[in-house]
C-alpha cells in the first residue's frame, strides 16, 4: 500500500542526534554503562524492576531512582528504535511497563507511609481495602508512547475507616476514613511519579479523565464509580473507559493474589462502555467531540503554518484512526465481544473479521498508525517533549527521515516525481497517509448524509429548512398514498409524545425513503425504471417504524447510513415476508450494512466457529452468563436466516438451495446449543443431573419432517427425538439405588436444551420443537437410550412403532451431537425400512393414513391446496414413503435420505414407476414448493381457484398419475 518502510528498519541514522539523548550522557555515563552490561536489549518489567532496585541500593530515595530509571530505560529505546530497527510495539511496550513497575513502587510507598500515619484502610470485616491505579488511554491499551502524560483514575474498592494508631497509653489514633487514606496516598503517588526534580519526573501525570474531570475528587469509590456511570456517565468517556486497564498495584493485576477482587470494576466498566444492542446513537456523540478536536487543532494552527503537521490531532492524525476503531467498537461490541480490546492494532483484523470494514483497509489503516507512531516517536525523542508537531529545522527532518528508512532517491516518488531527498520523501508520505486516514474517518463519521449529496438535489422533500414528521407542510410534500399513511402515522398520541429531533428525524427517513422508492437517487436523478420500487415499499416502511418509535439506535442507523435504508427499501418492496421479519427481529438491519450479504451462501463451519469465538469473548469479558449466550445464540440465528431471506428475495437462491441453507443453519445450530447447555449443566447440576460433571455428552439430536428432508422452510418447527449412547453411559457400578444415573442427567439436559431452544428472550425466539415422534410419543420419556430406541422401531419386544412411524423414519437423519450415534442410527434406519413387508396391506395402511388427513384439510373440488389437495405435495411425499418401505429390500438405493425429487427418479429407474412419471412428479414436486415458498414470503394463501391459476393444472396432473402409478385402486 505505502512505498515506505512503515515499521522496524536499520537505518544510519544515530540516537545521539537527540538532544535529550546528549543530556542523558552527559549526566548519567556510569549508570548507562552499568545498565547496559547488566541488562543488554530491550528492557521489560524483570530488568526494569531490577534497575529500580539496583539505584535504591545505591542509596537514591526512591523518587530519584524512579526517575533515573525512567532516564536510562529511555536513553535504550531511542538507541532500539533509531539505531537498531525495533519494532513500534516493542517500544510501546516497554514504555507501558515502565509506567507499570513505577507506578507500583510508588503505590507501595504511597501507601506505607498512610499506613504509618493512619493505620490500614479496613472494610468492616477487617479487610485490607485496595486501591487501584487505573491507566487510561494508550497506557491502558498497552500502546504508551515516549513522552506521553499518562492518563489515570484512582478507584478504590469500597468504604471504611483506616485502623488507627495505638499510642504509648493504648489510645488509638490518626483512624480516618478510607476516602480521606486514599485521597492522601493519590497526592503522594502524583508527587513521587509527576513532579519534576533535578532528576526530572517519571510520567506527567492527567487525572481530568476522573468521574466529573477536574472538579471531581481525586480518588472515587467503586459504588460512588458506578453510580456516576448510571446517572451522569457521557458519550465521550465511554469511549475512555473501554481502555481502561488496571496497571497498579501488581497484586490486582492478572496472576496477582487481589486480581479476582480487581474484577469488580470490570463488571462495572463493561457495560457502561458496551450497551446490549446495536449502539448507533454514539455516532453522533463522538462527531461533535472529534468536531472539538479538530477546531482546536485548526485553532492553534491558525496564523502558525507549522503547527498544522500535528501527526496526532489534524486531520488524518493518529486521533482519526483510534476514533474509527474505538466507535466500531463501541456500537457493535454490546453484543460482538470478540472484537473488544483496548489495543488499536489488535482491534483492527478483529473488526474485518467480523466484516465490519475491509481487510484491505484494516491492513493500511494499521499500516499508517504505526508509521505515525514513529514518527510521533522520534518527534519526542528530540528533546523528550509532550509535543506531536513536526519540527521546523531542516537537521530535525532530515534526522526523523532518515530513522524512518526514508533516503535520497535518484528518480523522486511515485505521486512526486521531483522529490529526491528524505526530507521531502517524509513529508510526501506523511501527505498520503494523513489523506488516505482522513479519508476513511470522514467516510464512516459523516453525518448522515450519503456520499456526494448536496442541495436538495431535486428533492422536495429536502429544500427549505427541516420539517417535522407531523408538520403540514412536511406531509404537502409527499405523494399519495404516502401522504395519508404519513398523516395517519403522525397522529398517532406516541409519535406527538416524541421530541423535536426525533420528529425531524422521522421525516428525513419517511422523505428518503419517498425518495429512493420513486426512484429518484440523492442528486434527484431518474434511475432505470427498474429500480422504482413504487409507494408499497414506503408504507411498509412506514408501517415497520410504527413500533419502533422508542428504539433509538435502529433509526439511529437508517440516518447514519443511507445506503441501509435503501436496501431496506429494495427487500420491503419486494415481498411482505421481509417485513413481518424485520418486525419482530428488528436488529437484523445492521445486517444490511455488511458488503458481503450477497456473498456466497451459509457456512456452517464459520458459524459454528464465529459463535465459540464469542463465547470465549464472553467468557474473558465475565459475561457467559445463560442470559447472554441465549440473546447470543438468537441474534446470530436471525442474522442468518435475514441474510438468506435477502437472497432468496433477490433471486439469488432456488428454493431447494434456501431449504439446504436453514437446514443447515438449524444443524449448526444445534450442534453449537449441545456444547453451550451442557457446560452451563456442568456448572449447576443439582442432584438429578451430579452424572454430567466432569463428562463428555453423548447425546444425539435426531432430526425428522421438514428439518430431517432438508426441507426447512422460514418459521419451520423442528421435530426432533433425542438420543444417548448407553454404550458409553452406564450407571457405575457401585451406585447406590438412589444415586442418579445417565438417564436421570440427560433428561434434565434435555428439558434444558427445550429451554435453550424455544425460550423467547429480549433477542427473541429460535425455534418450536415437536418431540412427538418419539419412542411411544408424548407418553414415552423425552430421551431414549439407543439401544431401546433400536428395539422399538425393529419391532422387538411388545412395544414397537407403528407403520406411520416408519413412514416418518423415512425422512429422519442424525444432525446434531455424538458423531457416534450418526452411524449407528443410520445402520438402524435403513434395517427398518427394508425390512420384508407385505405390499398390499401396506399400500391399505398408508392410504388409510393419507385419507384421514385429507379429511382433516378438506378443500372444495374448485380450490387446489398445494400441500393437502389430491395432486398436492403430500401426496407426493406419502408416495415416496411406501416405495421406500416396500421395495427399498430390493433397491437399496431407495435408502438414501436424498429428497423426493431425486428419490422419484431413483423409483423410476428401478421401474417401479412408468416411464417418465417419477420424472414429471419430480418437477411437479419442485414447482408446487416453489409456488408454495414465493406465497409465504408474500403473506399469501396457498389455496387457490384452478380455474384463476390455470398454470397449477399440469403438476396437479403429474403428481396425480404418480399416485395413481402407486397406489392403482385408491
Amino acid at each position: 500500500m505505502f512505498d515506505f518502510p512503515f515499521d522496524a528498519v536499520k537505518t544510519t541514522a544515530q540516537a545521539e542526534h537527540s538532544r535529550y539523548v546528549q543530556r542523558i550522557r552527559r549526566r548519567y555515563p556510569a549508570e548507562l554503562a552499568a545498565f547496559a552490561e547488566t541488562a543488554p536489549g530491550q528492557p521489560r518489567t524483570a530488568e526494569i524492576s531490577a534497575l529500580i532496585d539496583h539505584l535504591l541500593a545505591q542509596g537514591r530515595e526512591l523518587g530519584a531512582a524512579l526517575r533515573v530509571a525512567r532516564q536510562l530505560v529511555m536513553e535504550r529505546l531511542v538507541v532500539l528504535d533509531v539505531e537498531q530497527g525495533s519494532a513500534m510495539l516493542d517500544i510501546t511496550a516497554t514504555m507501558t511497563e515502565l509506567a507499570e513497575v513505577t507506578l507500583d513502587y510508588a503505590l507501595r510507598a504511597a501507601e506505607a507511609e498512610a499506613d504509618a500515619k493512619h493505620g490500614a484502610p479496613l472494610n468492616e470485616q477487617g479487610r485490607r481495602i485496595d486501591m487501584w491505579v487505573v491507566g487510561m488511554g494508550k497506557l491502558g491499551g498497552r500502546e504508551l508512547n515516549v513522552s506521553s502524560d499518562i492518563d489515570l483514575i484512582y478507584v478504590y474498592e469500597e468504604d471504611g475507616h483506616t485502623a488507627g494508631l495505638n499510642d504509648d497509653i493504648g489510645i488509638i489514633k490518626g483512624r480516618v476514613t478510607v476516602h480521606e487514606y486514599f485521597t492522601l496516598v493519590a497526592r503522594r503517588l502524583s508527587t513521587l511519579i509527576g513532579d519534576t526534580t533535578e532528576d526530572g519526573f517519571v510520567f506527567r501525570v492527567d487525572l481530568a479523565l476522573r468521574p466529573n474531570g477536574n472538579s471531581g475528587p481525586s480518588v472515587v469509590s467503586l459504588s460512588m464509580l458506578e453510580e456516576y456511570f448510571l446517572v451522569q456517565g457521557r458519550e465521550w468517556e465511554r469511549f475512555a473507559w473501554l481502555k481502561s486497564r488496571i496497571i497498579a498495584p501488581r497484586r490486582a493485576m492478572p496472576g496477582g493474589e487481589h486480581h479476582k477482587r480487581a474484577l469488580d470494576l470490570r463488571d462495572i466498566v463493561m457495560p457502561f462502555v458496551f450497551r446490549r444492542y446495536l449502539d448507533y446513537g454514539v455516532f453522533e456523540g463522538l462527531r461533535q467531540l472529534h468536531r472539538k478536536i479538530r477546531d482546536e487543532a485548526n485553532r492553534r494552527a491558525a496564523g502558525r503554518p507549522e503547527r498544522a503537521n500535528d501527526v496526532k490531532l489534524s486531520r488524518g492524525g493518529i486521533r482519526e484512526i483510534e476514533f474509527t476503531v474505538q466507535l466500531l467498537q463501541v456500537v457493535r461490541g454490546g453484543q460482538f465481544p470478540e472484537i473488544r480490546t483496548r489495543s488499536t492494532l489488535k482491534a483492527l483484523p478483529r473488526l474485518a473479521a467480523r466484516g465490519l470494514i475491509p481487510n484491505a483497509t484494516a491492513k493500511w489503516l494499521a499500516q499508517a498508525y504505526i508509521f505515525l507512531r514513529r514518527i510521533e516517536h522520534r518527534i519526542q525523542f528530540l528533546d523528550d517533549q509532550q509535543t506531536h508537531l513536526l519540527p521546523t529545522e531542516d537537521r530535525d527532518l532530515a534526522w526523523i527521515a532518515d530513522s524512518l528508512g526514508l533516503q535520497g532517491r535518484e528518480r523522486g516518488t511515485p505521486i512526486n516525481p521531483d522529490c529526491h531527498t528524505g526530507t521531502c520523501q517524509l513529508l510526501d508520505a506523511l501527505c498520503s497517509v494523513r489523506e488516505l486516514v482522513a479519508t476513511e474517518f470522514d467516510a464512516l463519521l459523516h453525518d448522515g448524509r450519503g456520499p456526494g449529496a448536496s442541495g436538495d438535489g431535486g428533492c422536495r422533500t429536502c429544500g427549505g429548512p427541516p420539517l417535522p414528521v407531523d408538520s403540514d407542510e412536511f406531509l404537502a410534500k409527499l405523494p399519495e398514498p404516502v401522504c395519508s399513511k404519513v398523516r395517519e402515522f403522525a397522529a398517532q398520541p406516541k409519535v406527538a409524545m416524541l421530541s423535536d429531533a426525533a420528529k425531524l428525524r422521522l421525516a428525513k427517513l419517511i422523505g428518503r425513503a419517498t425518495m429512493a422508492a420513486y426512484g429518484k437517487d440523492s442528486k434527484g436523478l431518474q434511475p432505470d425504471a427498474s429500480d422504482c420500487l413504487g409507494p408499497d415499499a414506503v408504507l411498509r416502511f412506514i408501517e415497520w417504524l410504527n413500533p419502533l418509535l422508542r428504539r433509538d439506535s435502529y433509526l439511529s442507523l437508517l440516518a447514519e447510513r443511507p445506503e441501509v435504508l435503501n436496501r431496506l427499501l429494495r427487500l420491503l418492496g419486494l415481498a411482505k415476508w421481509p417485513m413481518r421479519y424485520l418486525l419482530r427481529h428488528p436488529g437484523v438491519i445492521d445486517e444490511l450494512a455488511d458488503p458481503r450479504l450477497m456473498e456466497g451462501r451459509f457456512d456452517p463451519v464459520g458459524y459454528q466457529k464465529e459463535l465459540n469465538e464469542r463465547h470465549n469473548a464472553w467468557t474473558r469479558a465475565g459475561q457467559a452468563d445463560e442470559e447472554a449466550l441465549l440473546d447470543t445464540l438468537r441474534r446470530a440465528h436471525h442474522a442468518e436466516i435475514f441474510r438468506t431471506l435477502v437472497r432468496d428475495v433477490e433471486g439469488q437462491l432456488t428454493v431447494e438451495q434456501v431449504a439446504d441453507d436453514l437446514s443447515a443453519l438449524a444443524d449448526a445450530t444445534l450442534n453449537t446449543i449441545i456444547q453451550w447447555a451442557w457446560g452451563h449443566l456442568q456448572q449447576r447440576p443439582g442432584k438429578q443431573g451430579a452424572y454430567a460433571v466432569g463428562r463428555q455428552p453423548h447425546f444425539a439430536v435426531i432430526a425428522y419432517g421438514k428439518l430431517g428432508g432438508l426441507e426447512l422452510g422460514y418459521g419451520s418447527d423442528l421435530d426432533v427425538v433425542f438420543l444417548y449412547d448407553d454404550t458409553q453411559d452406564q450407571q457405575p457400578a457401585d451406585a447406590g439405588p438412589d444415586t442418579a444415573g445417565p438417564i436421570d442427567a440427560y433428561l434434565l439436559f434435555a428439558r434444558k436444551l427445550i429451554t435453550w431452544l424455544t425460550l423467547r428472550t429480549s433477542a427473541g425466539e429460535l425455534f418450536d420443537i415437536d418431540t412427538a415422534l418419539r419412542p411411544n410419543g408424548n407418553s414415552g420419556l423425552l430421551v431414549t437410550s439407543f439401544h431401546s430406541f433400536d428395539d422399538y422401531q425393529r419391532q422387538r419386544g411388545s412395544n414397537t412403532a407403528w407403520t406411520w412411524e416408519h413412514q416418518a423414519l423415512t425422512r429422519a437423519r442424525w444432525c446434531a451431537g455424538e458423531p457416534a450415534l450418526a452411524e449407528r442410527f443410520e445402520t438402524t434406519r435403513r434395517a427398518v425400512l427394508s425390512a420384508e413387508r407385505d405390499p398390499a396391506a401396506l399400500r391399505e395402511e398408508v392410504t388409510a393414513m393419507r385419507e384421514r388427513m385429507r379429511e382433516a384439510h378438506a378443500c372444495p373440488p374448485a380450490e387446489f391446496d398445494i400441500k393437502h389437495s389430491p395432486g398436492g405435495m403430500i401426496d407426493v411425499e406419502f408416495a415416496v414413503q411406501f416405495l421406500i418401505l416396500a421395495y427399498s429390500r430390493l433397491h437399496p438405493e431407495l435408502l438414501d435420505n436424498k429428497g423426493n425429487i431425486a428419490l422419484l427418479d431413483r423409483a423410476e429407474q428401478a421401474g417401479l414407476l412408468p416411464a417418465g412419471v417419477g420424472h414429471a412428479a419430480g418437477q411437479a414436486y419442485r414447482e408446487l414448493r416453489r409456488i408454495q415458498h414465493r406465497a409465504r414470503l408474500d403473506d399469501a394463501p396457498t389455496r387457490f381457484e384452478l380455474a384463476q391459476m390455470p398454470s397449477l393444472q399440469t403438476p396437479r396432473d403429474a403428481v396425480l398419475a404418480l399416485w395413481r402409478a402407486v397406489f392403482p385402486s385408491a
